[in-house]
């Protein structure tokens, strides 16, 4: 028949190792974007605004070719103060009015140039160009130029862009106004990044707040009972209703809200309604899931006190994904920064006047595009080192003849094991992975830039193909971590393990198919859970920053870590049951029970 002969941890060779060589020179390329971002970009422009000569707010700058005002410490000067706040004008995309670091925002209308340096021998704070010595406001006869249109009107400092606004009704009016044009016209993924960056800290909390959820959910299922299981399933019902409920509120109010002018927010008003219809369908599918499987609620108690046995033998399992989540987070904090610095990639350019400007430089959306590629890849690859480390781990103990007598050490001899000989499986497995989700993502980007066309069939046909292209990357997913087991059992490389998980699988499909399905399907709850009480979080924190933030997207990307997050806790589950009916399947395979073939499988456990 062809088929190979099962060796459990016989034989070990390293396996696909031209694939990690590929990972490598991968990485290789982000690492010269890193370079390249690092030294061609200026997050902190972004962050803290900058004046007209090249200077960064808040901070010590080094000068610029042929601006003679640029390199100052502008440590004690962070907010932006414009000369002539009551008329500006906007020209592509940049405000043609002179643009200076201040200490402090004047409270107080200031009507001539005497105003002008009584509140810079008090406060500090010079509102005239840098080379304008205060004792010469009122002497030099081109003050008038160098220093802001008299009347000053009274301003304030506006925490997210750093920025003197007026507090003149006639100013405010006309300051805002070009503010909103220019906030509207800006490309997508600036935006995107000044609410990443206003939002920076809630997401933090965010994301800790959803490593909170997951640590508990684990010590919860180690010890799981007939109570627990009721109480997830009510809690995860009540989080569903009451986040969609939210959801809808908050859309009808911002949709009815006669303030919402600039494009963020009106961004925010389309997201709000695409996250509550998507929400109200999983709702709506899920109660209604766990009003068929209600009565399989013991079937699933007496499946975790299993994997709980199992675990118990190999405690070290439960702080395998916190391991896992700080590798990711080191990791997504590097890719955030690294994005935030392309993203600000631009050419200082001198202009008339000694004046600063910076050009975008070109190729850099291709670069996102590959660097978004590597946080696709990385974050795979990274889970399913994971995956192996504890397949590794149960297939070490399942396979072992003294069941008095664990072997020693198996979580950190199936990291060794990973590291010197099948690193190259996993970065395959989870290639394949990417390379699912990248259509799914060009077809939504195709699909909101022809959206306008109103053609119904056109849009069908795209939300055909992207639930095509998840299912697919569904079915990978539980077949890549069957080829994980597989390689952690035989030795083999990812394709010859996964046609051996295949084969084995396809032969006892009908003992292991409901017993996995529904062991997922309540682990899946307990994802559903932390993600929706996260992204609960998240609603009530942005809801109080909506000027010029497109919040809606910092929230999916919270919701986004709360599901990676939740999942690599919760897999110690989802992986350990999956391995260990893998295991005695092949053990069914390859043994008969007979005294020259005893079956590894402990009689305490089945």
């Amino acid at each position: 028949s062809g088929q190979r002969e099962w060796r459990p941890v016989v034989y070990r060779k390293c396996t696909d190792t031209l694939w990690l060589l590929l990972f490598f020179l991968f990485w290789a390329g982000l690492m010269f974007i890193t370079g390249y971002a690092v030294m061609a970009g200026a997050a902190e422009r972004l962050v803290l605004g900058y004046d007209s000569f090249g200077n960064i707010c808040g901070r010590k700058n080094t000068p610029v070719k042929g601006a003679p005002l640029s390199g100052q410490d502008m440590t004690n000067k962070k907010y932006v103060f414009f000369l002539n706040s009551c008329s500006l004008e906007m020209q592509s995309l940049k405000l043609s009015a002179v643009s200076l670091c201040v200490s402090s925002c004047p409270q107080e209308q200031l009507n001539s140039l005497e105003d002008l340096q009584s509140f810079a021998r008090n406060n500090g704070s010079c509102l005239c160009v840098y080379n304008l010595n205060i004792s010469s406001y009122t002497l030099n006869p081109k003050a008038a130029e160098l220093c802001p249109a008299l009347p000053v009107p009274p301003s304030k400092s506006f925490p997210l862009f750093n920025r003197c606004v007026p507090q003149n009704s006639e100013c405010y009016s006309k300051y805002a106004s070009v503010l909103i044009s220019m906030v509207n016209e800006m490309d997508v993924f600036h935006r995107i990044l000044s609410g990443i960056l206003a939002g920076r800290d809630t997401v933090v909390g965010l994301c800790f707040l959803a490593l909170a959820f997951s640590f508990m959910l684990v010590l919860a299922f180690r010890f799981v009972r007939t109570l627990l299981v009721h109480t997830l399933i009510a809690l995860v019902v009540f989080g569903l209703l009451f986040v969609s409920g939210v959801l809808w509120w908050l859309y009808y109010d911002y949709r009815n809200d006669p303030s919402t002018e600039l494009e963020t927010e009106k961004e925010n008003v389309k997201f709000l309604l695409g996250y509550a219809i998507f929400s109200t369908v999983v709702t709506v599918v899920l109660l209604s899931l766990i009003l068929v499987l209600r009565k399989r609620l013991q079937f699933a108690v007496q499946l975790f006190r299993i994997v709980g046995k199992i675990i118990g033998r190999i405690p070290f399992l439960l702080f395998q994904p916190l391991w896992t989540f700080l590798i990711l987070i080191v990791f997504w904090v590097f890719w955030v920064g690294v994005l935030l610095s392309l993203g600000t990639a631009g050419t200082a350019q001198t202009t008339s006047g000694g004046q600063v400007e910076y050009r975008a430089l070109s190729g850099i959306s291709y670069m996102a595009w590959y660097h978004f590629v590597g946080l696709i890849w990385t974050s795979e690859f990274i889970l399913a080192c994971q995956q192996m480390t504890i397949a590794g781990a149960v297939v070490a103990c399942y396979f072992n003849r003294n069941k008095n007598i664990p072997p020693p050490h198996p979580v950190l001899s199936s990291i060794s094991v990973l590291f010197c000989y099948h690193l190259g499986t996993a970065v395959k497995g989870s290639f394949l992975i990417t390379i699912l989700r990248i259509p799914r993502i060009v077809l939504l980007y195709l699909y909101n830039i022809l959206k306008q066309k109103e053609n119904a069939c056109a849009k069908c046909l795209f939300k055909c193909c992207f639930c095509w292209f998840w299912c697919q990357e569904s079915c990978l997913r539980y077949f890549n971590q069957h080829a994980y087991t597989t390689t952690a059992i035989n030795g083999t490389n990812f394709c010859t393990s996964a046609k051996d998980a295949v084969f084995i699988l396809a032969k006892n499909s009908a003992k292991l198919a409901s017993i996995s399905c529904f062991g997922d399907f309540i682990l899946f709850l307990g994802k559903v859970f932390v993600v929706c009480f996260t992204v609960f979080g998240g609603l009530m924190a942005f809801n109080y920053h909506r000027e010029l933030q497109a919040w809606v997207v910092p929230l999916l990307l919270v919701g986004f870590f709360a599901y990676l997050m939740s999942h690599s806790f919760l897999s110690v589950f989802e992986v350990t049951a999956d391995a260990m009916f893998l295991c005695f399947a092949v053990d069914m395979e390859t043994n008969d029970g007979s005294a020259e073939k005893p079956y590894f499988v402990d009689q305490e456990l089945l």
